[in-house]
């Protein structure tokens, strides 16, 4: 793996929030979302993958303290001490990998079980259900995270992706619209019916 640092276009000196905002304007960047029937759509899943396992290896360094040790490979700039508070960013990243790699049974397992309800969380918790095409779910929680957080660009790209769907006419009520369309048709099925008799 490259210098995670470099990855994420940050030095190893770094505060948590820079990590954290570098990391958002890359998974804004490269989201699979708006790569949608896009040649360059390939390459894009790659780079997110490689922006994420970064970010996880960058948390992980911070989270167990001291940072990783070269031994003789340059570019992962240790020493860094983190003082407690960065283990639910850990657990976060590894539910956004899990997400990116569709298991989404363990990326919701993780959030349920995690005591912080925060907008980051409420996010994640979007993204599965948007994943498993439960759009009122997805919509719900992008605008709590967005009601958290309004100045987050991720949350509110999320919520704007949805009403973007709404608009198309890709958004459906849990199956409701369908059910409509099915009765109203069978209504003028049977009305043609009688009046052929």
């Amino acid at each position: 793996m490259n210098d995670p640092y470099a990855v994420l276009g940050v030095s190893s000196s770094a505060s948590d929030e820079e990590i954290k905002k570098a990391y958002r304007e890359l998974v804004k960047k490269y989201h699979p979302d708006n790569y949608a029937n896009n040649p360059l759509a390939d390459l894009a899943e790659a780079k997110m993958k490689e922006v994420n396992e970064a970010y996880d290896a960058i948390v992980k360094m911070r989270t167990q303290g001291g940072g990783y040790q070269s031994s003789g490979r340059s570019g992962y700039g240790g020493g860094y001490q983190q003082s407690g508070g960065y283990s639910q960013g850990g657990s976060f990243a590894q539910v956004r990998q899990l997400i990116n790699q569709n298991n989404l049974a363990e990326a919701e397992r993780i959030l349920r079980a995690s005591q912080n309800n925060s907008a980051e969380w409420y996010y994640l918790m979007g993204m599965v259900s948007y994943r498993r095409g439960w759009l009122d779910d997805a919509r719900q929680n992008f605008w709590t995270a967005c009601s958290m957080d309004p100045n987050n660009m991720e949350y509110r790209q999320a919520m704007n992706n949805m009403n973007m769907n709404m608009n198309r006419g890709a958004y459906h009520n849990n199956g409701s619209n369908d059910l409509c369309t099915l009765c109203t048709t069978l209504y003028c099925m049977n009305c043609l019916c009688d009046s052929c008799n």
